[in-house]
């Protein structure tokens, strides 16, 4: 067993455990770490706690200290100094006639290097904009260049539930997300209704993703014919989130559509083989996976190249 620390460096950033040593900081604490990156002031997520060896990756990097009132000072001035770098890295891309976003700017909290987060639509030659920043600031420059959904968990905003979209609230990595998804849940396929802020698919796609995969396996295929407590029917539509089937069965000259739980109905055969099938109301969409697919995913996250004053 290994004693583990939980914390985050950003609201909503990725969770990394820490070595506590002989502290013993709780949750809500603020705490001074050491990084790759040199040393960072985070907060304490998950108090101290034991876990199994193989559920981290070894070494763990040490908490130095639980931070103190003058570490907290020294925080909010980097604050407010990235709030005055930002407007100069701003100026400094509109000098240079750069086709680049800036998203955001960080400080290391010892001052080593600042790292200014941008988003563009292709590469960007940005070495004389380094060499300009590190003119003025006199330290390490870092420019990193990010995908559209890492700038929404950046920035935040409101998604199409009204509520603070889910990367800036609680998503530590994204998950990957496809069209089919929305297929299966039965969901319209309007870009403008399934897409978050960041105009790409919606996260919360993948919420329910592994119940609907579950149920639909255990339901009849639409067309299907079935066993009802009013007889042999056809089925016409199932509703994956109630477990019912819509099924029209003959009386007589005419029939009758009724609507009957999972558990009242059975295969006939008993050995049928169910696979998942697109719903039918929306298997003649015009639009394609791939045709979405080029305006509406992205699975880029920060990429890894970067430029210092350094390089």
């Amino acid at each position: 067993m290994t004693t583990i620390v939980g914390v985050r460096f950003r609201n909503a950033g990725k969770l990394y455990y820490f070595d506590p040593g002989k502290l013993w900081p709780t949750a809500g604490d603020a705490v001074i770490v050491e990084t790759a990156r040199g040393v960072e002031y985070a907060e304490v997520v998950t108090g101290v706690r034991e876990v199994e060896d193989h559920e981290i990756v070894s070494p763990l990097k040490p908490v130095i200290r639980i931070a103190t009132a003058e570490d907290a000072r020294h925080q909010q001035e980097n604050l407010r100094k990235e709030k005055e770098a930002y407007g100069v890295c701003q100026q400094k891309i509109f000098d240079h006639n750069l086709e680049m976003k800036l998203v955001s700017v960080e400080y290391t909290f010892d001052n080593s290097k600042i790292l200014f987060y941008f988003t563009a639509n292709g590469r960007v030659d940005f070495r004389a904009l380094v060499k300009d920043l590190a003119g003025v600031f006199k330290t390490r420059i870092e420019l990193k260049q990010i995908g559209v959904r890492d700038e929404a968990k950046m920035m935040g905003g409101l998604g199409l539930c009204g509520r603070p979209v889910c990367c800036a609230q609680f998503m530590g990595d994204f998950q990957p997300v496809s069209i089919k998804m929305a297929k299966e849940q039965n969901l319209s396929l309007n870009p403008t209704k399934i897409s978050g802020v960041c105009g790409r698919l919606m996260c919360c796609l993948k919420y329910e993703q592994d119940h609907y995969e579950a149920t639909r396996k255990r339901m009849p295929r639409v067309g299907r014919e079935v066993i009802t407590p009013d007889g042999n029917g056809t089925v016409q539509e199932i509703n994956v989130l109630k477990e019912t089937v819509r099924v029209r069965v003959p009386k007589g000259d005419s029939s009758e559509t009724k609507d009957y739980p999972l558990e009242e109905i059975k295969r006939i055969g008993g050995r049928e083989r169910v696979s998942i099938d697109t719903p039918h109301d929306v298997a003649e969409a015009p639009e394609t996976d791939e045709e979405f697919l080029e305006t509406n995913t992205d699975e880029t996250h920060i990429h890894d190249e970067s430029i210092s004053m350094d390089d």
